[in-house]
């Protein structure tokens, strides 16, 4: 689950300025959701999967239920004193972006004026992923077990598509290993997703627009 436009601001005139009004767009507990927050996870989103920006109603509430969910993965971290990411290692995963999908430093400034961008929203974002997958390699992975007769079953059921993905080293010693790998990682979402339904059911989540509900 942060850009700086302000398409969705509203704008109170008097007479020697205008002040910026930010409107909830979602309460959540004691937390909210902004109309920015959403248009910058929107402006985001899209940057980093390289597909046009869309505004829409839909993406709006499908951004909108990002954002409570990171609410409750926030409350988590902070309460639980879990690591965050830190700020030297968002800007090597930015440096990387960089390398794998621009030529140059001035056509990654060009995609970010495109999507509203800055280089500080784009670290942020990075930051609070690393942040995220952090926390539920820390909160759920542990006592994880995966048994031999799990390994077995998935090595049955999948045996055509590693023989594929391990050519010549297909056996059930082989993959044994990434078998396993699969199958936590498998337990980990579920076990993080349950998480998330169980906050969700427990919280009160109120939406300020009736589009994102």
């Amino acid at each position: 689950m942060r850009s700086t436009a302000l398409l969705l601001l509203s704008l109170i005139p008097c007479p020697a300025f205008s002040t910026i009004i930010d409107r909830i767009a979602v309460i959540v507990g004691a937390s909210i959701v902004k109309d920015s927050d959403i248009e910058r996870d929107l402006r985001v989103t899209a940057f980093l999967n390289g597909g046009p920006l869309d505004l829409s109603k839909e993406s709006r509430k499908k951004a909108a239920k990002r954002l409570i969910d990171q609410v409750f993965i926030r409350r988590e971290i902070r309460i639980g004193d879990y690591p965050a990411a830190t700020p030297e290692e968002a800007s090597q995963q930015l440096e990387a972006l960089k390398k794998q999908r621009f030529k140059t430093n001035g056509a990654f400034l060009d995609a970010l004026r495109r999507y509203g961008l800055t280089e500080a929203d784009l670290r942020t974002e990075f930051q609070w992923q690393l942040s995220v997958l952090r926390f539920i390699d820390t909160r759920f992975k542990p006592g994880i077990i995966i048994t031999d007769e799990e390994i077995a079953q998935y090595y049955r059921a999948h045996q055509a598509a590693l023989a594929r993905e391990h050519p010549g080293k297909s056996s059930l010693a082989d993959v044994e290993d990434s078998i396993r790998e699969t199958l936590t990682g498998e337990k980990v979402n579920q076990l993080f997703f349950s998480w998330l339904d169980e906050q969700r059911q427990n919280v009160k989540i109120e939406f300020r627009e009736e589009s994102l509900s």
